[in-house]
């Protein structure tokens, strides 16, 4: 099938095209430099064109995704949409069923989105649901960051095994990244506390946070895995933890990134960073810190961050940070599931309510808007809510509104937020816009290079993916400052997107989920002798420790009806 998208007003940082008007065309889902006179035609007269959205930081799959969706009956019933010819029904606000997940996606004009907390042992449950959600390319995160081989390998100093057995564990569970969660906190939860910062150890391993960041940094570099290491640090949530971030982000500031991708100058990705952003000793003297972690971030090349927007909406937190969902029970006293995932990991869910009218929420939503603000350039920051803690990802579109609209942003200020957003944070004083071009960046163009996609995604160069979002808004007559909450409808609802070269949705309506979204995974070999040696050890302990045989553990081919597998390159 041939198409030509016409006269559009492209935006796309990659190709350095900031408005421009230009024709697209797609053959055989990829796009091309011509196509033939019998192409069918698609007319983007007076609206603007982007590649299809990369979200590189969501939950959307697996077992906390489900957990949420089973405690949360009156979520559910706040968004739902019924079956239509070719399509399923579902539901759910901010955590929507698989069917609803991809749909609503798609209708933001986001063609792929990662599940960014997989615990291995539930690798199997999570590539289900993938196969489950329609449209989006994807892929998952398992978690390492409190996994005992790791901090036993760790401990002995050694990184060849820990790199041995983090490059079987990424193909046994069909995982793209490593992903590091409160490190060695998790696993002082499972004993029931926690730690503070990086220098404190994990129970019997005794290895600290820090030198667990360190080693896993390490071995992403030694695998060439594709996206360097994804942190959450610790410390999330607790006035005055922008210290312990900083500290955090320093650790693998002197390794040397692998230069395999575009994106191998960064050696750490530090996600939904509004969280760890606090200054203070206690919620009565909070401040915000969110100008000293954009300076760091201004200041420094080997760092990309997302910042976890804040949406003030009803939600549901869920995290591999299982004391600091307890503590966000103790504080809400709203109903709390806690899980520990044997030998590797843990979790809690949580719902909450980010009130305007609340001084904390407020804030917290004035701090992510700085990060976004404060940071100059756009290729070190990525748009995320770290969906759904901060805020269902269908809020996307408003959060591009508030950040290209600073009339939009007092508007909050005067009419719908608590006064300590001015207090507190210095939202009032930032009148910086985003263009269009920025935007394109933030949530497609950074998104991809990080991820190591950029090939093929986040842009509309000839040989990407044929993924591309048609909004209807004009910006040669319509005003983003001014015009906000049109804006915001355009984006929510767009007017085409195009999936692998297939028209998915029209007016703001799926219309074909098209192909099943591909799965993306890292298929990297350390040394095969010393994998053997390590399946081994891995083995008896399953023997000793776990509750599922060996065997049962790595996850099939025919889990993955679309596999994308991503070679890494050992240095």
């Amino acid at each position: 099938m041939e198409h030509i998208i016409k006269n559009g007003i492209v935006y796309d940082p990659l190709n350095n095209i900031d408005g421009e008007q230009k024709d697209i065309c797609i053959k055989d889902g990829k796009i091309v430099d011509s196509v033939s006179a019998d192409a069918n035609v698609t007319d983007a007269s007076g609206q603007i064109i982007m590649p299809g959205g990369v979200d590189p930081h969501t939950h959307i799959a697996g077992a906390k995704v489900n957990v949420g969706r089973m405690i949360r009956p009156e979520d559910s019933k706040k968004d739902v949409v019924g079956r239509a010819p070719g399509q399923r029904g579902g539901s759910g606000f901010s955590v929507p069923s698989t069917f609803m997940t991809g749909y609503r996606y798609a209708q933001m004009g986001y063609t792929t989105a990662m599940e960014a907390a997989m615990p291995p042992l539930l690798a199997r449950h999570t590539h289900e649901e993938f196969h489950d959600t329609p449209i989006i390319d994807h892929a998952a995160y398992p978690l390492f960051g409190n996994n005992w081989f790791v901090m036993q390998y760790l401990k002995e100093g050694d990184l060849d095994k820990t790199a041995a057995y983090a490059s079987w564990l990424l193909r046994a569970t069909k995982g793209y990244a490593i992903k590091i969660v409160n490190p060695a906190g998790t696993e002082a939860w499972a004993w029931g506390g926690n730690v503070h910062g990086i220098d404190d150890p994990a129970p019997y391993f005794d290895v600290t946070g820090g030198e667990i960041i360190k080693g896993l940094a390490e071995v992403n570099e030694m695998l060439g895995l594709p996206h360097p290491i994804h942190l959450h640090c610790n410390d999330l949530g607790h006035p005055g933890n922008y210290e312990t971030t900083l500290k955090s982000f320093d650790i693998p500031k002197g390794i040397k990134a692998n230069p395999i991708t575009g994106n191998r100058d960064k050696v750490l990705y530090a996600t939904h960073v509004q969280f760890h952003s606090y200054g203070g000793t206690n919620w009565r003297d909070f401040v915000s810190e969110a100008p000293k972690i954009a300076d760091y971030v201004n200041k420094n090349d080997h760092i990309v961050i997302d910042v976890g927007q804040v949406t003030l909406d009803e939600t549901t937190t869920m995290t591999a940070d299982g004391p600091m969902e307890y503590d966000l029970h103790t504080l809400n006293g709203l109903k709390w599931a806690n899980c520990d995932v044997e030998l590797e990991t843990g979790s809690g869910v949580v719902p909450f309510i980010y009130s305007g009218k609340a001084p904390v929420p407020s804030s917290q939503w004035a701090i992510g808007l700085e990060l976004f603000l404060l940071v100059n350039d756009p290729e070190k920051i990525c748009l995320t809510t770290d969906s759904p803690n901060a805020g269902p990802f269908t809020r996307y579109p408003r959060v591009m509104s508030w950040l290209m609209s600073n009339k939009y942003r007092e508007d909050m200020i005067e009419n719908h937020v608590h006064k300590w957003a001015q207090k507190k944070t210095s939202i009032a004083t930032i009148d910086r816009e985003y263009s269009f071009f920025e935007i394109a960046q933030i949530s497609r163009a950074t998104p991809a290079k990080v991820l190591g996609l950029s090939d093929t995604k986040g842009h509309l160069g000839v040989g990407a993916d044929a993924d591309i979002a048609i909004y209807p808004f004009n910006p040669e007559t319509q005003d983003p400052s001014t015009d906000y909450m049109k804006l915001e409808e355009a984006l929510t609802a767009a007017s085409y997107v195009f999936k692998d070269g297939e028209i998915v949705v029209k007016d703001g309506k799926v219309v074909n989920i098209g192909l099943p979204g591909r799965c993306y995974w890292v298929n990297s070999i350390y040394d095969e002798e010393l994998e053997k040696q390590i399946v081994g050890e891995v083995e008896t302990m399953f023997k000793r420790y776990y509750s599922v045989n060996f065997a049962n553990y790595a996850v099939q081919d025919e889990y993955l009806p679309r596999s994308t597998p991503v070679d890494g390159v050992i240095l």
